[in-house]
């Protein structure tokens, strides 16, 4: 770069940083949209840097809808001082809070704010402050803190902050900056702190997520485009019809996923800007050569994609989907909300569930439950949902089962927003949750009965079918992407072509010499025909245990089961 050049750049940058050298809250809030927006712009990224193989990467999902919370509880805010703005902030985010990440941003937020409280402004020093504050409080609402996660990449950032601090940095633009940078970093040094990570040839999406929050409040203040994604491609058989439409935008009428195989080198880049002018929520897989796109587009452009992909190569399949008509055969069905639950008197001990499906919705419902809440893999439900699902029913004694590990923490932090008297009982699977609630006496003692509640989670094995989508070796178990998958009480255990022979290894090694029991619980994916089949392999291999055949409709597993 010619001298010239180098001072014309100096000066700009000097003027930026004189600039964002104090933040008022009308400029974090500008900031905060910018990080959204940018999060957003590349949700798809996070959501599939899973570990385990698995279709159901949602952390990406659940960091957005978490700030898309906290950024409405300030977006027709006009207040200046940063204080109060970002007190408002870490609220929406505290309620809007959704899955582990969802929790920890939020947690993030609100040591930010407990630092700001009501100071009008935030300069240099004061940033840095509330960066190590904000790492003290997530911190401090993890149980067991694990190095290699999203609370690592806080506490490295803050580091970094508080050095630039120390070298001179007098702009809070400074203290940006350098988290940034530390945020990209830390994120790379992930594999080598959790092993889990390294194995499966990923990074940690929590903390891919908290880089581009930053990183898209940094572009932000540069002026730089939020809304052109970082393209990538994804594993194909990762970029299914069921995945990809986990939302409908106004104006997005149609579904368009178009398989193709290119003439020569594909040009993301550039493939990405073309579809961009077209619609929303776009996807591309690779498998062996092969492509998927998957696109949202207005009623009457549906054709157009299809279009731009015959220009690029051999178009091998279409699919269309009216999502519009979609949507209304969907609410026109049965839901969760139609499905009578329990009566609960006052001083009566009401359970509330997670459930991820209509089938096993209905399960809980036969068994007593008093409110359920539509949740699971890829739909995590907020804080404030949870809260909302209790808050009036007449009694002040609730016990709650997340039924999803990722659902834990969000349900824990209901305790401090409501006096009712709560408990969260610490299931981690459907499985679990069905044997807690057969512990549930309405009418006992309350903190006995909670005992006796998590003390049944523990006499229930859970099983998971689903398919692979990437190959990777993990627990010793050599996984081929498109292979069905068996996961043991969360832990990846077998793998093989045929779904019915990991099936029955799955169970053959779930089973212990005292089983009695086992139940399937067959997806949305699977149909009654091949339950029944494998049911009969099941009760063949295993004459000695009773096996029971359960409608799920479960999303992403194609069985769920347990062995007691």
């Amino acid at each position: 770069m010619a001298p010239e050049a180098q001072s014309s750049v100096g000066e700009a940058r000097k003027r930026l940083g004189e600039r964002y050298r104090l933040i008022d809250g009308l400029m974090l809030r500008r900031l905060t949209e910018g990080g959204l927006t940018w999060l957003r712009t590349n949700q798809q990224t996070v959501n599939t840097l899973n570990v385990f193989p698995v279709p159901d990467g949602d952390t990406g999902t659940n960091m957005v809808l978490t700030m898309q919370s906290a950024w409405a509880e300030v977006a027709d805010l006009g207040e200046r001082s940063i204080g109060k703005l970002c007190h408002a902030l870490a609220h929406g985010a505290l309620m809007g809070a959704r899955g582990n990440s969802g929790v920890i941003l939020s947690q993030l937020w609100r040591g930010f704010a407990r630092t700001l409280d009501n100071l009008p402004t935030m300069d240099a020093q004061t940033m840095v402050q509330a960066l190590a504050e904000a790492r003290e409080t997530a911190y401090k609402g993890v149980v067991r803190p694990v190095e290699g996660t999203i609370l690592t990449v806080s506490k490295d950032l803050a580091a970094a902050a508080a050095q630039q601090l120390e070298n001179g940095a007098d702009s809070a633009l400074d203290i940006l900056e350098a988290a940034v940078r530390a945020a990209d970093e830390s994120v790379e040094r992930t594999p080598e702190l959790l092993p889990v990570l390294k194995d499966a040839g990923v990074v940690d999406s929590g903390g891919k997520g908290l880089f581009f929050l930053l990183e898209g409040m940094l572009r932000t203040a540069y002026g730089l485009p939020l809304d052109q994604p970082l393209a990538t491609v994804q594993p194909l058989s990762a970029l299914t019809l069921e995945n990809a439409s986990e939302s409908i935008e106004p104006g997005q009428d149609w579904e368009v996923v178009v398989d193709f195989r290119p003439k020569g080198p594909l040009d993301v880049q550039s493939f990405y800007r073309t579809l961009e002018g077209l619609g929303t929520s776009i996807q591309v897989g690779e498998g062996d050569g092969m492509y998927r796109m998957h696109i949202h587009v207005p009623d009457d452009t549906q054709y157009q994609p299809i279009e731009v992909v015959r220009g690029l190569g051999t178009v091998t399949n279409v699919h269309l989907e009216n999502l519009m008509a979609q949507m209304a055969e969907k609410s026109a069905k049965e839901d969760i909300r139609s499905l009578r639950l329990a009566a609960v008197e006052p001083g009566q001990i009401a359970a509330v569930v997670v459930a991820p499906a209509i089938g096993l919705a209905r399960v809980f419902a036969s068994l007593g439950v008093a409110a359920i809440v539509e949740g699971g893999q890829t739909m995590n439900p907020s804080t404030e949902e949870i809260l909302k699902a209790f808050e009036n029913l007449p009694t002040d004694k609730i016990a709650i089962l997340p039924n999803n590990k990722n659902i834990l923490m969000t349900a824990q932090q209901t305790i401090g927003l409501t006096a009712k008297q709560v408990a969260v009982i610490p299931s981690r699977s459907v499985p679990q949750g069905i044997a807690a609630m057969l512990a549930l006496s309405p009418d006992g003692e309350f903190e006995s009965t909670v005992r006796a509640m998590t003390e049944a989670t523990h006499t229930v094995h859970t099983g998971e079918i689903t398919v692979a989508t990437r190959s990777v070796e993990i627990d010793g178990v050599s996984v081929r992407e498109g292979h069905a998958i068996g996961l043991l009480d969360g832990r990846l255990c077998c793998s093989g072509e045929d779904l019915d022979r990991v099936t029955l290894d799955l169970v053959r090694l779930a089973a212990t010499e005292g089983s009695e029991l086992v139940t399937l619980y067959y997806g949305a994916d699977m149909p009654p025909a091949h339950a029944n089949r494998l049911a009969d392999q099941i009760r063949e291999a295993h004459p000695s245990m009773e096996v029971e055949l359960v409608e799920g409709l479960q999303p992403h597993y194609q069985l769920i089961l347990s062995v007691e």
